[in-house]
């Protein structure tokens, strides 16, 4: 592993078997996890460059359990990384060796629905897709619709903030989200939000959606239901050429057009995918759009017409759209498919995540080029282009040594790049360990500080998911972000991983 991670602590690591006879005598039955074929499954998440087996997995089933787990953690100065489906990939679910993998899988299930006030209460272990399957016999789903959304859970979707297709015009967890049940550190059952729009006090709840597992554990969460659009449509419109994509995504944007997803994907993208899915796409064309219009069917012929127009000025090849719902549905298929379909083309891949002013697009994808070209390694583009949302898959083969580590390098330089010209590190996949040493790009160390003492408030020794999100000291010293003078380092209380 290139990546450093807090070092093991001896101490805790001789108390194993204590541990192990604690937790069991909280999670009793088949609960606990002790025995290295039992751990495997668990040593990594989504960015499978890094793994580690846990110290024990405890899966618990009961809000009195994780109470429990917490406060026993809290008591002996045991870490805890709460861990959802394992599909995050910025590691935010990396487990550590001396750590309690804390998985939330039992909880899944859909507690109570409510179409006339339009929320779901869940379980934090429900899956995305779920929701949405509960309530479509009622004309509702739930707009968040990451590419994992089969799989990942509501619960590591409220961890990393995740967006989907479809967030342009629903916007991400954090917009579809009215309440959570959290335990804290200390065992404490907090209730933030409620079912309304609006709750009183200060609003902890848009703290902690986001939070990467840094403040609590949440065993509840309460989200908005949407009724499914009278209609949908969507066009796959073809370009000889990016800049013409990028200047597209914008002037529809500019024209006051609210796509219900705008997707882009580049030619290396198009080709993996149509091969892994076979829907159709144009293969002469070096970038592709997927426009999705919803509303009255009046409302999207007319916005259809009107990005079509669009399309046309900005030099599109070929214009398609779809004549039913299951063609709808076959265009968006490749792009969801997009990922999978790169490890058809290479051993390994790393999937980037950074976001960017819209605008900047033709420019961001030209160095991008050049970087691929400056470090020898392919990369395939797919991104939500109405909200600047890059995804930049990274291709290399961990079995050539120092590939890693240049696919490493490349991202960082994507990221970097991401920042430069006005956009930030991440648009729904967190910090976790992709970014964590990254951060000193985008914040000042009194930002970092600052971050770190609301932390602390929450976790003061610091024990829920360490190692992630923010950077070690010497990490930030290396980008030039903070000095140390006379020995003595500012702002102590930034913690030393």
């Amino acid at each position: 592993m290139s990546l450093c991670m807090p070092e093991p602590d001896a101490g805790v690591l001789a108390r194993r078997a204590e541990i192990v006879a604690a937790m069991r005598a909280i999670v009793p039955g088949e609960g606990v996890i002790d025995h290295a074929d039992g751990l495997r499954p668990y040593e990594t998440d989504g960015l499978t460059a890094y793994r580690q087996p846990p110290l024990v997995v405890v899966l618990p089933e009961t809000v009195a359990q994780v109470a429990a787990v917490l406060r026993w953690c809290r008591d002996h100065a045991v870490k805890v990384v709460p861990r959802g489906a394992g599909t995050s990939l910025s590691g935010g679910a990396l487990p550590l060796a001396d750590g309690v993998l804390l998985g939330m899988a039992k909880f899944n299930r859909i507690l109570h629905v409510d179409y006339a006030d339009r929320i779901a209460i869940v379980q934090p272990g429900v899956t995305n897709l779920a929701i949405s399957r509960a309530v479509e016999d009622e004309g509702f789903y739930y707009a968040p619709d990451p590419s994992s959304q089969i799989a990942c859970t509501i619960g590591g979707n409220v961890a990393e903030n995740s967006g989907g297709v479809h967030c342009l015009k629903y916007g991400v967890t954090t917009n579809n989200v009215l309440g959570v049940e959290l335990v804290t550190i200390d065992g404490e059952v907090l209730r933030l939000g409620g079912q309304g729009l609006e709750s009183a006090g200060l609003d902890l709840l848009g703290l902690v959606v986001g939070s990467e597992g840094l403040l609590g554990v949440v065993t509840e969460v309460t989200v908005r239901i949407l009724p499914r659009p009278e209609t949908a449509r969507a066009l796959l419109i073809g370009f000889p050429e990016l800049e013409g994509a990028g200047r597209c995504v914008g002037e529809v944007i500019a024209a006051g057009i609210i796509p219900a997803g705008m997707e882009m994907m580049d030619r290396a993208a198009i080709h993996a995918a149509e091969a892994f899915v076979n829907v159709g796409y144009p293969l002469d064309v070096e970038a592709l759009l997927i426009v999705e219009l919803d509303g009255p069917a009046a409302e999207c012929a007319h916005l259809i017409e009107a990005v079509a127009r669009i399309a046309e000025a900005n030099g599109a090849s070929s214009i398609r759209a779809s004549s039913d719902d299951t063609e709808r549905i076959a265009f968006w298929a490749g792009r969801k498919a997009a990922f999978p379909a790169a490890g058809r083309i290479s051993p390994d891949y790393f999937c980037m995540d950074g976001t960017i002013p819209r605008r900047r697009l033709p420019d961001v994808l030209a160095r991008m080029k050049l970087l691929s070209e400056q470090y020898g390694l392919g990369v395939i583009n797919v991104f939500h282009a109405g909200d600047g949302n890059l995804h930049p898959m990274v291709l290399y083969d961990a079995n050539v040594p120092g590939q890693l580590e240049l696919a490493e390098a490349f991202g960082a330089d994507i990221l970097r790049l991401c920042v430069e010209v006005g956009g930030v590190l991440t648009g729904e996949h967190g910090v976790g360990v992709e970014k964590r040493d990254l951060m000193p790009a985008m914040f000042s160390a009194i930002d970092l500080a600052q971050q770190v003492e609301l932390k602390h408030a929450f976790d003061p020794a610091a024990l829920l998911n360490p190692g992630k999100v923010f950077p070690t000291l010497h990490r930030c010293a290396e980008l030039g972000q903070m000095h140390v003078h006379g020995g003595k380092l500012p702002f102590p209380d930034l913690p030393r991983l």
